[in-house]
């Protein structure tokens, strides 16, 4: 199960979209932002009912 959502970038301030794969509980990933290129990392917290929370650190 796919979800999309927004989070905000931790070095220019931007808001985002992600695709989230609530597939799996708990998940920590990282991916570029979209806009200045910098790496953030993702934690992701999802439960059966869908997508929990999710987290964007440096």
């Amino acid at each position: 199960m796919t979800t999309e959502a927004e989070a905000m970038c931790p070095f220019c301030g931007e808001q985002i979209s992600i695709v989230v794969d609530c597939s799996e509980d708990d998940q920590v990933y990282i991916e570029d932002c979209f806009v200045c290129c910098r790496p953030i990392q993702f934690h992701i917290v999802c439960s059966e009912h869908g997508l929990v929370s999710i987290t964007a650190d440096r």
